[in-house]
């Protein structure tokens, strides 16, 4: 079988996805103490090794796997090891499996600087097992958020493009779960500031980059690529604006982290939506999104929980946003009416609530469960002073920097 254009682009789509894993790490990286750099990092390469294994072995099958088991998950044996894949299908598998790696890694976010490394392996493969592959099974797989699916069926089929609902919902209802689970850090009324803003911003750029790929790789038309790659471009660039706006009206300098959190957050906005609005409106949704999750991420420190690097403000904020706001701003298509600003009615906006919801509640409940056998086998929180001294010589006996004496 010849290799076509459209294989050619998934495999540089799917390449561009996997950069966005240590993208990420350098991002987090840079955000937490000097003296967790480390750590942070290995949290978000060890989540791609071990969701790359669990991927081929398992993971892959729950997530899109026939016969399903009860509608509600894909059998794991249906083709364990992928033995039985078309090779004609591994583009789409690893293009997939790398969505699963970045879900996965943007929860360590929530915990920096206090989880033990050995509790962070032994959460990731089961929850990537049993939250994120079901989810995903739920929304792209046949499952019962699909058109065919149970709730799907009856209440409509949720548009969900490339991972609001599968990714960055799940991802941050996740991260507040841990957060809640690990408690405060030792310094969290100091408000800890980054120790390397020029990593955060190199990570910011590289996931922008990656998110391209991240956004088209599942385009079938040129049209359909080109809308994707403008409404990815747009979203972002409006939702650092809309940042900014909101740190100068709590009387703040507009900020080089606050610019690369806000980047991100419209990036997770765009997801679910970049094939389904118009440019016009992936303007808006930056804006929204990007003055929205700057304003959510300052609840930390009114509702005291320690969401260290703002997972849950960036991500579940914004990714519910992008997702709901599809019952709004979708455009009128062969499977849709349309949202409501273009008289769809209802009807979208219902699925895309319910979708919502179901994601938040399943995750939640799932998350806290793992999280709590988890601190059994290996307790989740290291020792104060540990925490206090640092946590990479503990845990990895390394430094991040390797300072002149």
């Amino acid at each position: 079988m010849e290799l076509t254009t459209a294989s050619l682009w998934i495999l540089i789509a799917g390449a561009l996805v996997l950069l966005m894993t240590p993208a990420l790490g350098l991002f987090y990286g840079g955000m937490t103490r000097a003296t967790g750099v480390v750590n942070m990092m290995l949290m978000s390469f060890s989540a791609a090794a071990i969701t790359a294994v669990v991927w081929v072995l398992w993971g892959y099958s729950l997530s899109a796997g026939q016969p399903a088991i009860a509608g509600l998950i894909g059998n794991p044996l249906s083709d364990f090891g992928l033995a039985q894949t078309d090779p004609a299908d591994l583009l789409d598998v690893g293009f997939a499996g790398a969505f699963a790696m970045i879900a996965v890694a943007i929860i360590s976010g929530a915990i920096a600087d206090r989880s033990r490394f050995g509790a962070w392996l032994v959460f990731v493969p089961v929850w990537v097992s049993v939250v994120y592959a079901p989810i995903a099974f739920w929304i792209w797989g046949g499952g019962m958020l699909s058109a065919d699916g149970v709730l799907g069926g009856f209440f409509g089929e949720a548009i969900d493009f490339a991972g609001g609902a599968v990714i960055h919902t799940n991802a941050g209802v996740a991260a507040l779960v841990l957060a809640l689970k690990l408690g405060q850090r030792h310094n969290f009324h100091d408000r800890p500031q980054p120790h390397n803003t020029p990593l955060v911003m190199l990570g910011a750029a590289l996931l922008w980059f990656g998110w391209f790929g991240f956004n088209a790789g599942a385009a079938t038309t040129i049209e359909q690529a080109g809308l994707i790659w403008v409404n990815t471009l747009a979203a972002p660039a409006a939702a650092v604006l809309g940042w900014v706006l909101v740190e100068k009206l709590r009387g703040s300098r507009p900020s080089s982290v606050g610019v690369a959190s806000g980047l991100v957050a419209g990036l997770v906005a765009i997801t679910p939506a970049c094939a389904n609005i118009a440019p016009w409106a992936a303007l808006l949704l930056g804006i929204v999104s990007g003055a929205a999750a700057a304003w959510a991420v300052g609840l930390k420190w009114k509702l005291g929980y320690d969401d260290s690097l703002d997972v849950v403000g960036v991500h579940l904020v914004a990714g519910l946003i992008g997702t709901v706001a599809l019952g709004f701003i979708a455009l009128p298509s062969e499977e849709t009416a349309g949202g409501l600003f273009y008289g769809g009615g209802f009807a979208l906006l219902v699925s895309q609530v319910v979708a919502c919801v179901v994601v938040i509640i399943f995750s939640a409940a799932a998350t806290w469960v793992i999280a709590t056998l988890v601190d059994k086998i290996i307790p989740w929180r290291i020792d104060s002073d540990v925490e206090v001294a640092g946590i990479d010589a503990a845990e990895h006996e390394e430094s991040g920097y390797q300072l002149a004496r």
